[in-house]
């Protein structure tokens, strides 16, 4: 194999978190008495998770905040009488139960036997191990470093200090991020000086200057750039 060791992130790279959201949203809203609330409020939901999501990269604040603010700034903007904590504690539950693998996922682990790789995500440590544990993934990785649990996240190198340590990786190791997040999964990797693979499958346009090693649009199109 070309690389010592393949770093995989999970959202949107092997699982396919717009639907895993949207199903676990309508779930929480409808236990919370709003059955209309995913039609109602995703758009604005969406938009404050995603400036959050930006905060947390920049270290701004910790995804422990993250979880429970995302929602309290939904609901005071709707002047709904909603305790954010507990909404966004049944929602991480229901979201850890819907489970839908990005096309190609399984495949392209039944293509790399002997492959090491291991997992890097900014995320909710129970989540995460839930999406993992019930899906066809879940005995693939040698690793799964998750910054809720590390204290860090991409793209800090410190969480990439964590990762080849916890793999007994030297620096001088030859390793891959793989991901669909250019400020998160490409610039962490380059700030580690590691080689990099975007995963796009919408063919966005790059517009902000951060150059990965590869770009892919199907997951299985990884197998010529490691093989």
């Amino acid at each position: 194999m070309k690389y010592d060791v393949i770093f995989f992130d999970i959202d949107d790279t092997l699982f396919d978190f717009g639907k895993s959201e949207k199903a676990a949203l309508h779930k929480t809203f409808e236990a919370f008495g709003l059955p209309e609330g995913l039609a109602d409020y995703r758009a604005d939901y969406r938009e404050i998770s995603n400036v959050l999501w930006r905060e947390l990269e920049q270290g701004k604040l910790s995804i422990t905040t993250l979880g429970a603010e995302r929602f309290r700034r939904l609901f005071a903007k709707h002047n709904l009488p909603i305790d954010g904590t507990e909404f966004n504690h049944a929602y991480l539950e229901n979201l850890g139960k819907e489970i839908y693998l990005v096309d190609g996922a399984a495949a392209l682990f039944d293509s790399l036997p002997g492959q090491r790789s291991a997992i890097i995500t900014n995320g909710f440590k129970h989540v995460q191990l839930s999406k993992l544990g019930n899906s066809p993934l879940q005995n693939v990785f040698e690793a799964v470093i998750i910054s809720e649990e590390t204290g860090s996240q991409k793209p800090d190198s410190r969480i990439f200090d964590y990762a080849f340590a916890k793999l007994g990786l030297t620096k001088e190791a030859n390793a891959l991020m793989v991901g669909d997040s250019l400020t998160s999964d490409i610039q962490g990797g380059l700030n580690y000086g590691i080689d990099t693979c975007w995963f796009n499958p919408a063919h966005k346009e790059n517009t902000i200057g951060i150059q990965p090693t590869y770009e892919i649009n199907h997951l299985t199109e990884l197998l010529t750039i490691v093989k």
